[in-house]
Protein backbone atom coordinates (compact mmCIF):
# COMPACT_ATOMS: atom_id res chain seq x y z
CA UNK A 1 0.00 0.00 0.00
CA UNK A 2 3.05 1.96 0.86
CA UNK A 3 4.41 1.95 -2.53
CA UNK A 4 1.17 2.41 -4.70
CA UNK A 5 0.91 5.22 -2.44
CA UNK A 6 4.46 6.68 -3.31
CA UNK A 7 4.07 6.05 -6.82
CA UNK A 8 0.64 7.83 -6.98
CA UNK A 9 1.90 10.64 -5.56
CA UNK A 10 5.23 11.37 -7.47
CA UNK A 11 3.07 10.44 -10.95
CA UNK A 12 0.55 13.60 -9.45
CA UNK A 13 3.67 15.56 -8.38
CA UNK A 14 5.41 15.40 -11.89
CA UNK A 15 2.40 16.03 -14.04
CA UNK A 16 1.28 19.17 -12.17
CA UNK A 17 4.85 20.47 -12.24
CA UNK A 18 4.57 19.92 -16.02
CA UNK A 19 1.75 21.60 -17.27
CA UNK A 20 3.64 25.04 -15.82
CA UNK A 21 3.83 27.11 -18.72
CA UNK A 22 6.60 29.66 -18.15
CA UNK A 23 6.37 33.19 -18.86
CA UNK A 24 8.18 34.16 -22.16
CA UNK A 25 12.15 35.80 -21.58
CA UNK A 26 12.22 39.44 -22.09
CA UNK A 27 14.66 41.10 -23.94
CA UNK A 28 15.96 44.81 -23.53
CA UNK A 29 18.58 45.57 -26.46
CA UNK A 30 20.04 48.75 -26.52
CA UNK A 31 23.15 48.51 -28.53
CA UNK A 32 25.04 45.98 -30.76
CA UNK A 33 26.27 42.84 -29.33
CA UNK A 34 28.91 42.53 -32.38
CA UNK A 35 30.97 45.79 -31.41
CA UNK A 36 32.00 43.32 -28.49
CA UNK A 37 34.54 40.99 -28.30
CA UNK A 38 35.56 40.24 -24.42
CA UNK A 39 33.38 40.03 -21.53
CA UNK A 40 34.13 40.38 -17.56
CA UNK A 41 31.47 38.10 -15.97
CA UNK A 42 31.26 39.54 -11.97
CA UNK A 43 31.89 36.35 -9.90
CA UNK A 44 28.79 34.35 -8.04
CA UNK A 45 28.67 32.37 -5.64
CA UNK A 46 27.89 28.37 -5.79
CA UNK A 47 24.31 27.44 -5.23
CA UNK A 48 23.46 24.43 -3.59
CA UNK A 49 20.15 22.57 -3.13
CA UNK A 50 19.22 18.54 -1.90
CA UNK A 51 16.02 16.68 -2.37
CA UNK A 52 15.02 13.05 -1.19
CA UNK A 53 12.41 11.00 -0.28
CA UNK A 54 11.30 7.61 2.00
CA UNK A 55 11.06 4.68 -0.08
CA UNK A 56 10.43 1.50 2.04
CA UNK A 57 11.82 2.94 5.32
CA UNK A 58 14.97 4.23 3.74
CA UNK A 59 15.51 7.84 2.72
CA UNK A 60 17.40 8.27 -0.37
CA UNK A 61 18.75 11.94 -1.18
CA UNK A 62 20.79 14.08 -3.96
CA UNK A 63 22.47 17.04 -4.14
CA UNK A 64 23.31 19.48 -6.78
CA UNK A 65 24.93 22.61 -7.07
CA UNK A 66 26.07 25.31 -9.32
CA UNK A 67 27.99 28.42 -9.96
CA UNK A 68 25.50 31.39 -12.18
CA UNK A 69 28.92 32.62 -13.33
CA UNK A 70 29.95 29.39 -14.66
CA UNK A 71 27.07 28.67 -16.34
CA UNK A 72 27.02 32.19 -17.95
CA UNK A 73 30.89 31.87 -19.08
CA UNK A 74 30.14 28.38 -20.91
CA UNK A 75 27.07 29.75 -22.70
CA UNK A 76 28.88 33.01 -23.96
CA UNK A 77 32.25 31.00 -24.87
CA UNK A 78 30.32 28.83 -26.79
CA UNK A 79 29.22 31.93 -28.65
CA UNK A 80 32.79 33.32 -29.52
CA UNK A 81 33.21 35.81 -26.79
CA UNK A 82 36.23 35.66 -24.52
CA UNK A 83 36.36 35.91 -21.21
CA UNK A 84 38.61 37.83 -19.03
CA UNK A 85 39.81 36.91 -15.65
CA UNK A 86 39.78 41.03 -14.94
CA UNK A 87 38.88 43.93 -16.15
CA UNK A 88 41.60 45.55 -19.26
CA UNK A 89 41.66 49.44 -19.61
CA UNK A 90 43.21 48.47 -22.53
CA UNK A 91 40.16 46.57 -24.16
CA UNK A 92 37.43 48.58 -22.24
CA UNK A 93 36.21 49.55 -26.24
CA UNK A 94 35.24 46.15 -26.93
CA UNK A 95 34.49 44.25 -23.21
CA UNK A 96 31.35 43.72 -21.05
CA UNK A 97 30.44 43.66 -17.94
CA UNK A 98 28.15 40.48 -17.16
CA UNK A 99 25.88 40.57 -13.98
CA UNK A 100 23.48 37.94 -13.03
CA UNK A 101 20.28 38.42 -9.98
CA UNK A 102 18.08 36.35 -8.82
CA UNK A 103 14.76 38.80 -9.54
CA UNK A 104 11.93 36.87 -8.63
CA UNK A 105 9.78 33.61 -7.96
CA UNK A 106 6.50 32.79 -8.86
CA UNK A 107 4.20 30.13 -7.69
CA UNK A 108 3.01 27.21 -9.53
CA UNK A 109 1.38 24.37 -8.92
CA UNK A 110 3.10 22.48 -6.15
CA UNK A 111 6.19 24.39 -6.40
CA UNK A 112 7.65 27.84 -7.67
CA UNK A 113 9.58 28.83 -10.31
CA UNK A 114 13.26 30.92 -10.37
CA UNK A 115 13.63 34.17 -12.48
CA UNK A 116 16.72 35.59 -13.08
CA UNK A 117 17.67 38.62 -15.00
CA UNK A 118 21.48 38.68 -16.49
CA UNK A 119 22.73 42.34 -17.41
CA UNK A 120 25.55 43.34 -20.10
CA UNK A 121 27.22 46.70 -19.34
CA UNK A 122 29.37 48.28 -21.79
CA UNK A 123 32.60 48.83 -19.67
CA UNK A 124 33.10 52.00 -21.70
CA UNK A 125 30.78 53.53 -21.38
CA UNK A 126 28.90 51.98 -17.97
CA UNK A 127 25.47 51.74 -20.07
CA UNK A 128 23.69 48.89 -20.16
CA UNK A 129 23.66 47.35 -24.16
CA UNK A 130 21.56 44.13 -22.90
CA UNK A 131 19.37 42.64 -20.67
CA UNK A 132 17.07 39.42 -19.99
CA UNK A 133 14.97 37.99 -18.16
CA UNK A 134 13.45 34.40 -17.31
CA UNK A 135 12.29 32.21 -15.43
CA UNK A 136 13.53 28.32 -15.02
CA UNK A 137 11.87 25.14 -13.01
CA UNK A 138 12.93 22.13 -12.45
CA UNK A 139 13.09 19.15 -9.47
CA UNK A 140 15.58 21.33 -7.33
CA UNK A 141 16.83 25.07 -7.25
CA UNK A 142 19.43 24.91 -8.79
CA UNK A 143 17.56 23.45 -11.95
CA UNK A 144 15.63 26.54 -12.27
CA UNK A 145 18.78 28.37 -12.02
CA UNK A 146 20.17 26.77 -14.53
CA UNK A 147 17.08 26.47 -16.96
CA UNK A 148 16.18 30.17 -16.43
CA UNK A 149 19.56 31.35 -17.27
CA UNK A 150 19.46 29.31 -20.68
CA UNK A 151 16.45 30.05 -21.53
CA UNK A 152 17.58 34.10 -20.82
CA UNK A 153 20.86 33.57 -22.96
CA UNK A 154 19.36 31.44 -25.66
CA UNK A 155 16.54 34.25 -26.21
CA UNK A 156 19.09 36.68 -26.32
CA UNK A 157 21.06 35.14 -28.53
CA UNK A 158 18.40 33.33 -30.48
CA UNK A 159 16.96 37.42 -32.00
CA UNK A 160 19.78 39.15 -32.74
Amino acid sequence: MKTLKFWTISILSIWLTSCVTLKPPTITKNDKIEDYKYVYITPTNSLSSSSGATYGGNYYSSSKSVNPSDIIAGILTKEGFIRLQELNPELKDQTLIVNYGESGRRSVGLGYTIEVTIQFISAKSLTQVYSCTAEGIGETETDDIRIAINRCLSALFSKQ
